[in-house]
């Protein structure tokens, strides 16, 4: 059983000292540590650690906000952890700690709530989409040709035997789009 840290600053002016000191004291064997954006969920060194985590070992960081930004970001990291049979512990957040019975109640806690919230987030965008569409609000991307390009260029199709190429070319379109028409 093994404690790896993992610290992580956003920007380069900020300094690692503290949260490596931090994991040292805590009884971490290695801190992996990274300057990038909480809002990238691809870390290098992330991704290393939790690689090398196997069973009975466990993940620390200082402070939650140091290993995602949002919470379906940490519940897909913790899972991820989860599935290597390691624990994971957070020093300034006492609750979130995988290695005990309470920890792991908060977080299936936590979870549930997630879902809900996604769930939530759902509905009211698929209700948002309706009312939209009632009220004639064109989803999606905007039509490459007016509705007089099109028909001029069925025209052109049907009527002048024109290849696709050629009239796409007029209208600065790829033949595809043409030949969707």
């Amino acid at each position: 059983m093994t404690t790896y840290g993992y610290a992580r600053v956003s920007t380069d002016g900020q300094t690692l000292a503290a949260q490596d000191a931090a994991l040292h004291a805590a009884g971490c064997a290695k801190v992996y540590s990274e300057t990038a954006s909480g809002a990238k969920t691809n870390r290098a060194e992330l991704g290393k650690v939790v690689k090398r985590l196997g069973k009975g070992d466990v993940l620390m960081v200082t402070r939650l906000d140091r290993l995602a930004r949002s919470t379906r970001d940490l519940l897909n990291t913790l899972d991820e952890i989860s599935k290597r049979g390691a624990g994971f512990k957070s020093l300034a957040d006492q609750w979130c700690d995988t290695t005990t019975p309470h920890g792991r109640l908060m977080l299936t806690v936590l979870g549930g709530l997630a879902e809900f919230e996604r769930e939530l987030i759902k509905a009211r965008t698929g209700e948002g989409r309706a009312r939209a569409k009632a009220r004639g609000v064109h989803m999606g991307r905007p039509p490459k040709l007016d509705a007089y390009q099109r028909r001029e260029a069925l025209k052109r199709r049907d009527d002048d035997g024109e290849s696709l190429t050629a009239i796409a070319r007029t209208y600065g379109v790829s033949h595809t789009t043409i030949g969707r028409l």
